[in-house]
């Protein structure tokens, strides 16, 4: 099966960094991990080596004593002791995690108004609030996935259509990791053939034969102009290829546009 990918722009990148800038200051974050607005249910994540102690601070159960990946019912209450809702508190225990830390998910009836204040309950109880792909950042920081799989996650989530999906759920898989662990190892291979050519070269000792490095090269220069390749077509599948209908007019634009719709 071709290995298509497709490398994140300059605004992703530029985000990622700011993502990886702030996961290195060791706090413990929240946020949204659903879209804001009106919903059944609204997911509210916790992450970080406090995450138990901060999220006990706001939750009526003790979620230190709860086993990992168990969902406890309960009360979570902000600073002044008001109740913001009657709500599930999921506990993950690291390295067992998304991000690879400690980690509570609060699933909240979905109101705005308690989404809003249930993060700030969190952030009055000591909880950074999270910064664009920062949950993300961590679990590459914490060896969770790659950096390919990293890109993979937003690729996965603004998926719009099949091959948009299936493109990013086999980066997510680590396809296109492997195929670059593969072509790291065969061009190490080859450096070290060749630089063992250099250093006995005034000796006589042969240890590959002009066809055997052809071959080799060859073989390079293919895998590397397939992932570049693969490049193009990442980006075809996952923004789509303009295209402009042109003709006279009344002369069926229309209708073949409804055809290939």
């Amino acid at each position: 099966m071709d290995v298509v990918v497709r490398a994140a722009n300059l605004g992703e990148f530029r985000t990622m960094n700011r993502g990886i800038a702030a996961a290195f200051d060791g706090k413990t974050i929240c946020a949204l991990s659903t879209p804001m607005g009106m919903g059944g249910i609204a997911v509210i994540r916790v992450s970080g080596p406090d995450a138990f102690d901060l999220a006990n601070r706001v939750f009526s159960k003790d979620l230190a004593a709860v086993e990992s990946h168990r969902a406890v019912f309960g009360i979570l209450r902000n600073a002044a002791g008001e109740t913001v809702d009657e709500c599930l508190a999921t506990v993950f225990r690291a390295p067992g995690t998304y991000t690879g830390e400690n980690t509570v998910e609060f699933g909240v009836h979905g109101s705005t108004f308690i989404q809003t204040e249930a993060v700030r309950a969190l952030m009055d109880a000591g909880c950074r609030h999270a910064g664009p792909g920062e949950f993300t950042a961590r679990a590459f920081l914490n060896g969770k996935m790659d950096l390919t799989q990293a890109e993979a996650v937003g690729d996965l989530i603004a998926a719009e259509h099949a091959g948009a999906h299936r493109l990013a759920m086999e980066q997510l898989k680590g396809t296109f990791a492997k195929e670059i662990t593969a072509l790291r190892t065969e061009l190490i291979g080859f450096a070290g053939l060749l630089e063992l050519e250099l250093d006995f070269a005034e000796e006589d000792v042969e240890f590959a034969d002009r066809a055997r490095f052809d071959q080799l090269l060859e073989t390079l220069i293919a895998r590397i102009a397939s992932l570049a390749d693969s490049f193009r077509k990442g980006n075809a599948i996952r923004d789509g290829i303009p295209v402009a209908i042109l003709g006279a007019p009344n002369r069926g634009k229309s209708t073949l546009l409804n055809a290939l719709l």
